[in-house]
């Protein structure tokens, strides 16, 4: 019996670095015969969320999910950028929209060091094994340090020398971050040192429009100048515009089932005829379909491992994927904390949100209960504003200001009768030497010990078990630190996140990983790490996972680099294409 007629050579299902990538590999390959599925919408330049009441929907929480989020987003029905999660002692942030995210994250490309891959990692694959992708990846993103300010004064980032100093009190080695940061074709896809003007828009490398960094601090609400190479200016851009593949939004996966010899339904199939793809059309309100000869799930760790779960344990449409579904979750170490009021300069509103690290015992001096590093942040200047308005301190320090200004009014005005130029005064006095100004965001990410447990709740919807004492060095280490950078600033105050402080006790991962972990054997893991059967499912022909979850462990610098790699090793096994950073454009 011949094969059914497929709508789809491929479907992929989100949109992020693991799907990306996917999406542009295969189209250059199978053309229109791509399809790709992302549950949020397009954001095209300048539709990011600024005003209040756009901020305030700009979060998921769509009707009948089950997801457990905070009390004011929840049960909604939003679909805006932001998917904010609570689990057991641990918070997550994740993005809904085309480009997953690439839309909101900080921008880093750093590879880790091979002594990660030596511990649950699969034997064939490596640091050696990824580098080619490593370096394809990173010229498709652009990614390269800031620019220099030694002959411009207008692109210094007062924070990047303030954690430089830092560093080197430490004795620590501070680099200049790889960013995926837009300064000009020359200048991120060409070498050249000399980046175009701020704010100068010219299409990039591959068709799409972008300006040049304006050092805004808004990478991680959404850039709206479209100067963050984000997913869908490059990869998406080019395999949907150069390479004819389709892309969907607002559409959500629920549901994979394979196909028999006649095209039907057939759970106890293993994918050599095929699969049909149910999925959520939010736009028109239906629940559609299509049959598909393969699939690519990358719908992020939490969207991947729930639809993998669901189709397992509750669906029962794909019964033989691995017991070890949903195990060895990652938080990749991610802590962020806070140095109030300091006597340096930071200056957190300007310039891109990470521009260099600091390493702690990752790179070198390798410990691996230890082992991260520290990252500098900005943030949006409008947020400045309202630490301003809402902080304490600040707010009687203004009103002192205030009271001084009034009596130098005062004794001017009695004094000759003119009162001219209060008002520039008063403005300094009040808005001089602000909270923010003085005030400096730490982020770390390390090698935490990956031992989290995905389930599904009892509304069959994704859960998480996070055995946070197993990680306690880590996160010892990290505040350790904190407090020192503290005592190096003077400040008055150090302290982590609110959700840290006790009884609460919960990190906060903006990059989670695990759950589909690649290996050597299902009684390992989820999907394959053989050179054969790159990201394929085991116990399944033609299914893959490209994505975080298929990281094994915790990769300790930012994630973005290895999920790129190894997407682009798992893209090359199934197209048979060695990929190069022209994405056939």
């Amino acid at each position: 019996m011949a094969n059914p007629i497929f709508d789809y050579e491929a479907i992929v299902i989100g949109s992020g670095f693991g799907g990306s990538i996917s999406f542009c590999r295969l189209a250059q390959k199978w053309g229109s015969k791509v399809l790709l599925l992302e549950r949020g919408r397009h954001y095209p330049m300048g539709s990011f969320a600024r005003s209040p009441k756009q901020i305030s929907d700009s979060f998921w929480s769509v009707e009948g999910d089950a997801v457990d989020r905070p009390r004011h987003i929840q049960n909604k029905n939003l679909r805006g950028l932001f998917d904010i999660r609570n689990y057991k002692k641990m918070d997550a942030v994740i993005s809904a929209g085309l480009g997953g995210g690439s839309l909101i994250y900080a921008n880093v490309f750093l590879e880790p060091p091979e002594q990660v891959f030596e511990q649950g990692w699969p034997t064939s694959l490596d640091k050696a094994t990824l580098a080619p992708y490593y370096q394809v990846a990173k010229q498709v993103l652009g990614a390269r340090p800031v620019p220099s300010w030694q002959n411009e004064e207008r692109r210094k980032i007062v924070r990047t020398e303030l954690f430089q100093e830092f560093a080197a009190h430490e004795n620590r080695s501070s680099k200049l971050a790889d960013i995926c940061v837009f300064f000009g074709n020359d200048y991120n896809y060409k070498g050249s040192d000399s980046p175009i003007p701020i704010g100068l828009q010219e299409k990039n490398r591959y068709g799409a429009t972008q300006t040049s960094c304006t050092y805004c601090g808004e990478c991680d609400v959404g850039c709206n100048t479209h100067s963050k190479n984000t997913l869908d200016l490059n990869y998406i851009h080019a395999g949907e515009h150069q390479h004819g593949g389709r892309v969907l939004t607002d559409c959500q996966a629920e549901k994979i089932v394979p196909l028999n010899q006649h095209g039907d339904d057939d759970s106890s199939a293993s994918g050599e005829f095929g699969y049909r793809i149910e999925f959520q059309n939010f736009a028109s309100g239906k629940l559609e379909s299509l049959k598909t000869r393969r699939v690519v799930v990358s719908a992020g760790t939490f969207g991947s491992n729930e639809l993998l779960l669901r189709c397992r344990d509750v669906h029962r449409s794909l019964p033989k994927l691995s017991e070890q579904l949903g195990r060895w979750f990652s938080g990749n170490g991610d802590f962020l904390s806070f140095a109030i009021e300091g006597k340096k300069d930071a200056d957190p509103n300007y310039g891109p949100v990470i521009t260099q690290y600091t390493d702690y015992n990752l790179f070198d001096r390798f410990n691996r209960q230890q082992a991260f590093v520290l990252e500098d942040a900005s943030y949006p200047a409008s947020l400045a504003w309202y630490i301003e308005g809402i902080f304490p301190t600040s707010t009687l320090r203004k009103l002192i200001r205030a009271l001084k200004a009034l009596i130098e009014w005062l004794k001017k005005y009695l004094s000759n009768g003119v009162w001219n130029g209060t008002l520039g005064f008063s403005l300094h006095e009040i808005l001089k030497d602000d909270l923010s100004s003085k005030s400096v965001v730490m982020l770390c990410m390390g090698l935490d010990h990956g031992d989290g447990t995905l389930t599904l709740n009892a509304d069959n919807r994704i859960d998480l078990d996070w055995p946070q004492d197993t990680s306690m060095s880590l996160y010892q280490a990290i505040l350790a630190a904190g407090e020192r950078f503290k005592k190096f600033v003077k400040s008055n105050w150090f302290f982590p996140l609110p959700t840290w402080d006790l009884p609460i006790r919960h990190n906060v991962t903006v990059h989670p990983l695990g759950g589909c972990i690649l290996a050597d054997s299902p009684d390992k893991g989820v999907v394959s790490g053989h050179p054969e059967q790159r990201g394929q499912a085991f116990g399944y022909q033609g299914l893959y996972v490209v994505d975080g979850s298929i990281l094994p462990s915790a990769v300790g610098a930012n994630p973005v680099a290895t999920i790129s790699a190894t997407a682009e090793w798992i893209a090359e096994g199934i197209t048979g294409i060695k990929p190069d950073a022209s994405l056939g454009v």
